[in-house]
């Protein structure tokens, strides 16, 4: 079997053996680039080593929604492994600060790498014991350059990341995508979600007047309705979700939830019977 996605459909290469894992050529400069890459062979041939320059293990969209008093976030709980919903218990929002929540959209790996960056900035932080915290936007100007120059250095950071945070009584909500482009807005959605959620987003906040108007309820509901859009027309979704709300009293991070869904009108569609 061949475990690299990039691969599928493609004709195999003879310079690689029959698990397209590891070069068999003589000489490594036979090895076309794009194998070295995978392989770690980039320093022989002159080219530049990078890891996640194929994403093999990703997640989907993450949701971000300003409400009367704070910020409310949700991702599922699904790692697909290329086309297969392999591992269904990734936690893809993490606490940063007692005020700050991080969501991460794309490679698992790179999220990882991440949050390793930012716990370590915040033992120096804590270290420093100056009497001052990062707050949400200070957070996300440092990843802001992190993925930045992790693009400028061609060797980017797969992911797009959501910030939601609350200092000093405003409420923070921001996103920066692989190519290290942040931009903030009252609701936000990664991936898929920036097509199928977004509209029903921004579609809720308009209706009531702007995001001062939605209260906790109303939010927890308008992102309940968006994550089961998303698992009906996203098929690197899935019915496990967690919500995060960021309020003035911290973050609260839920177990993983489920929607009620309903599938019975698809028993008439082609492929579909019961």
């Amino acid at each position: 079997m061949d475990h690299f996605p990039t691969n599928w459909g493609n004709p195999r290469s003879e310079d690689v053996d029959n698990y397209n894992t590891y070069p068999v050529a003589s000489h490594i400069a036979k090895v076309p680039h794009s194998v070295t890459q995978i392989a770690g062979y980039g320093h022989s041939n002159g080219h530049p080593t990078s890891h996640t320059q194929q994403p093999v293990v990703t997640g989907t969209s993450v949701l971000g929604l300003k409400f009367k008093g704070g910020v409310m976030m949700a991702a599922d709980n699904l790692a697909s492994y290329g086309s297969l919903a392999r591992f269904r218990d990734v936690e893809r929002l993490h606490q940063v600060t007692d005020f700050t929540v991080i969501g991460a959209s794309g490679d698992i790996s790179d999220f990882q790498y991440v949050k390793h960056l930012l716990d370590s900035q915040m033992i120096k932080e804590y270290n420093a014991d100056d009497g001052h915290t990062l707050a949400t936007h200070n957070i996300y100007e440092y990843l802001w350059r992190v993925m930045y120059n992790r693009r400028s250095k061609m060797n980017p950071l797969w992911n797009t990341f959501v910030l939601g945070g609350v200092h000093n009584g405003e409420n923070f909500l921001g996103a920066i995508d692989l190519k290290g482009t942040p931009y903030q807005a009252p609701s936000i959605a990664t991936g898929f979600g920036s097509h199928l959620a977004q509209p029903i987003l921004r579609k809720e906040i308009e209706s009531r007047g702007g995001e001062q108007n939605i209260t906790e309820e109303q939010a927890i509901e308008i992102l309940k309705k968006s994550m089961k859009v998303l698992f009906y027309r996203d098929a690197r979704s899935m019915n496990k979700f967690q919500l995060a709300k960021i309020t003035a009293e911290g973050v609260t991070i839920s177990e993983p939830m489920s929607v009620e869904t309903e599938w019975s009108f698809a028993e008439k569609i082609r492929g579909y019977g019961a």
